[in-house]
């Protein structure tokens, strides 16, 4: 959690928790949602005694705003508020065998089939195929939707609904930026498309109100000193980038690194379609009556995590930074380093992370070389910051 001053922007004061995931299956990755949930309420409680350190009044805080991974989706009992299943990472690829189901409906097997109602390819990254696979996997997930009492969404949506009042009356809401992560929403209307509800099997009362990035959803009723405070924003975690990169005019772009490498390029109110593979999304939304604004994406899965395990499984780096930046400068060192993502996947930023442990290996090119190899040494559970 991270507290700004306005109107200069000035950062006083934050907080950070690393939370473990959990990888039961080679390709897995899920989160615990209460531990999510239970993180958040220590990283703020944290945020406010620096804050009252600096003699500041958590009082004085006007509003929040959240920002989260996009796709990582989680189902919960909307009466009892207990998750049914563990939250499943944006970057988890258990759902390729869903893919092929939802391919096998879809006609000549076209991944694009729905890119222009959202913007997004049949992937396994999206929500709506994790979703799906909750359905058909988890009985509990199963029943709940068969009863009306299941709620599922992106994280964004998890944590409002909880800090508002969770089962009494808890805000069930996502912004347009998340929304348009789940291949539900129809990009141009900004609302869950029936077309695609009913190819993923899926039930539109299971889902959030969507709503613009910058309103008032509700304030917080979660037992603390911030109670009563406004949650005010809410933008998926590369939209919140691009903004506060000010990347707020027609085009202009950002490219952020951490555990993997996102450009989001702004394309201003149009929304335009590419034709060379980058996704189309929604940028942000800067109030309900205000017009949405677009983007282009083009994403790579690994980036600051290969760092990671170069340092940590390979011993290759001690200090990232300042080791990286010599092995880059070095010519014998950066011819070394630059086949390594070979082993580990062929990266296309046309296929959205799709080629990422693949059931196959399927060169596209009688040239190109593609070697599948399993996660050497990688650990069973992993941190990634809250």
């Amino acid at each position: 959690m991270k507290v700004f001053k306005l109107p200069q922007f000035e950062e006083l004061c934050s907080h950070e928790i690393s939370i473990n995931q959990i990888i039961r299956h080679e390709g897995w990755c899920e989160q615990d949602p209460v531990v999510l949930l239970e993180t958040v309420h220590l990283c703020a409680i944290q945020a406010c005694v620096k804050l009252e350190a600096l003699g500041y009044l958590v009082s004085d805080i006007a509003s929040i705003g959240i920002t989260n991974q996009r796709e990582t989706t989680v189902a919960w009992d909307k009466n009892t508020g207990k998750p049914l299943y563990n939250a499943i990472v944006w970057d988890d690829i258990r759902t390729n065998s869903t893919v092929d189901k939802v391919l096998a409906r879809i006609p000549d097997q076209n991944r694009n089939h729905f890119r222009q109602i959202s913007g997004l390819p049949i992937s396994p990254n999206f929500s709506a195929l994790k979703l799906c696979w909750l359905k058909e996997n988890v009985p509990a997930v199963r029943r709940a939707c068969r009863e009306k009492r299941c709620y599922a969404g992106t994280i964004d949506t998890w944590l409002i609904w909880n800090l508002t009042g969770g089962p009494n009356g808890g805000a069930f809401v996502t912004d347009v930026t998340n929304a348009s992560r789940t291949l539900l929403m129809n990009i141009e209307t900004l609302f869950w498309d029936p077309i695609l509800i009913k190819t993923f099997n899926l039930h539109v009362d299971m889902l959030p109100e969507i709503r613009s990035s910058s309103e008032i959803y509700g304030s917080l009723k979660y037992g603390g000193a911030m109670d009563g405070i406004p949650v005010s924003a809410i933008l998926g975690n590369q939209q919140a980038s691009l903004v506060g990169q000010q990347c707020i005019r027609e085009g202009q772009a950002k490219n952020t690194y951490r555990k993997g490498c996102f450009l989001l390029y702004n394309t201003g109110t149009r929304c335009v379609h590419s034709t060379h593979g980058l996704v189309t999304t929604l940028a942000y939304k800067m109030g309900p009556q205000q017009p949405a604004v677009y983007a282009l994406e083009g994403s790579v899965a690994v980036a600051g995590v290969a760092m990671k395990w170069l340092r940590d499984k390979l011993g290759l780096l001690k200090d990232i930074p300042v080791d990286s930046e010599k092995k880059a400068t070095s010519r014998m060192e950066n011819k070394a380093l630059g086949t390594l993502p070979e082993l580990r996947t062929v990266i296309q930023t046309k296929d959205i992370h799709e080629d990422i442990w693949p059931t196959e290996s399927k060169p596209e090119k009688a040239n190109q070389k593609f070697i599948p190899i399993p996660r050497i040494g990688m650990p069973k559970t992993s941190t990634e910051d809250a």
